[in-house]
């Protein structure tokens, strides 16, 4: 059989362009925070299905003894719930390649209206999980669908891995390595401009809680703020995360970026009266790290950066949580996975730029745990990510689509 040439490629994705945007417009609409996602799972499953063979992996509660489980949100359940697992098999005797990427989004924005009634305009989709990720869903769909009208013949499978939870852990994904998937590289489909991050932090979620000891404004002497307490806390992990930054400097593909790990904090609540000292203060963020650390050293470091503040009452009245813990991953920029992708990048218009990823996503999962070498890639951008004007291009789903195919041709066979 010939192969299809790339004019035929992007041909055959450009016919396919009507039905990927009806696709992401459709699932856009099923509102799938984190487990509320099964709607978008059935709806995925009937259209991968026009394409290639789907199965249901059905999630347990089990899942939440793993060492790896994440808890940010308490009190999901699993019974009931599924990820896909889609398989486009090869004849024989070639590279397995696989693709994963999520169903699950955020809640809206701060003054984000109708977050799931997508618009079009100007052959852009706009709506909460237009790039991230169910534009990489509608891109490993328009793949599959545009191969498949081709014709084109594979030795070596092509799987993926669509899954839930991704955005509060990566719970979905940690159940689908936990059944021992094998292939012989992964793509991990985040928005990344179409760049191929070969490199990804890390990250820890915590959960800081300081107490004091509460009372009346007019007994100061007498009080201890729990508050005051937190606020120290939050400079001690600034001071601790200045320290990190500097000890991660030298690692190829994150140095040119001013702070790649960066220190977050994203929640504090403290108190119930202006004129009371509280008694309690909780403080949650994320802190990144790079592969010189482990998310085991950078947990215990935080802790001892506590403990040996110099304040005998932080000392002596905090508690440090864990809800999310994940490693850096790097791959080597001349191993196959990479270069592959880079040539069908430039074959197909995109600048194919290998860089880092300063984010964290499920990608350590599968090249940490399992040894399957991992890039992240994907059309759409992630400024657009978790706002409230989240959006992705037509023309860059397409893109990317006809980039997959190419590279399903070769790395397959």
């Amino acid at each position: 059989m010939i192969e299809p040439s790339l004019s035929e490629i992007h041909a055959a994705v450009q016919a396919v362009q009507q039905e990927t945007e009806r696709f992401l417009c459709e699932l856009i609409r099923f509102p799938s925070l984190s487990g509320q996602e099964q709607g978008a799972v059935d709806y995925a499953a009937g259209r991968f299905a026009e394409a290639a063979e789907v199965e249901r992996i059905a999630l347990g509660n089990s899942l939440r003894n793993d060492q790896d489980y994440s808890d940010p949100v308490p009190g999901l359940e699993y019974e009931g719930r599924s990820n896909l697992r889609v398989r486009l098999p090869g004849s024989g005797g070639g590279r397995t390649l696989l693709f994963n990427t999520h169903l699950d989004v955020v809640p809206a924005s701060q003054a984000q209206a109708h977050p799931f009634e997508p618009r079009v305009e100007a052959q852009r989709v706009y709506g909460r999980g237009a790039c991230d990720a169910k534009g990489q869903v509608a891109a490993i769909y328009t793949a599959l669908v545009a191969a498949q009208r081709l014709g084109l013949k594979l030795r070596g499978d092509v799987l993926a891995h669509l899954v839930v939870e991704e955005e509060v852990g990566g719970n979905g994904t940690l159940a689908m390595v936990r059944r021992g998937e094998h292939a012989d590289g992964c793509i991990v489909m985040e928005p990344t401009d179409l760049r191929i991050l070969s490199s990804v932090r890390g990250a820890v979620w915590f959960r800081l809680t300081c107490t004091g000891r509460p009372g009346h404004s007019g007994r100061a002497g007498d009080t201890v703020s729990a508050l005051k307490m937190a606020i120290r806390a939050i400079e001690i992990l600034e001071q601790y995360h200045a320290w990190l930054l500097a000890a991660s400097r030298g690692i190829p593909l994150f140095d040119p970026f001013p702070n790649p790990m960066p220190i977050t904090f994203g929640k504090l609540s403290a108190g119930d009266w202006p004129a009371t000292a509280p008694a309690r203060a909780t403080v949650e963020g994320v802190l990144g790290l790079l592969p010189n650390k482990t998310r085991y050293q950078v947990m215990e470091e935080m802790r001892q950066a506590l403990l040996k503040s110099g304040d005998d009452w932080l000392r002596e009245h905090f508690q440090l949580e864990f809800m999310y813990r994940h490693d850096a991953h790097v791959l080597d920029p001349q191993h196959p996975l990479v270069t592959g992708l880079q040539a069908s990048c430039r074959d197909g218009g995109a600048a194919g730029e290998v860089s880092a990823m300063t984010a964290s996503c499920d990608s350590w999962f599968y090249n940490n745990q399992v040894n399957i070498p991992t890039v992240v890639f994907g059309p759409g951008s992630l400024r657009f990510a978790h706002t409230n004007d989240e959006q992705i291009g037509l023309d860059e789903i397409g893109t990317a689509a006809a980039i997959l195919v190419r590279f399903l041709r070769e790395w397959c066979g």
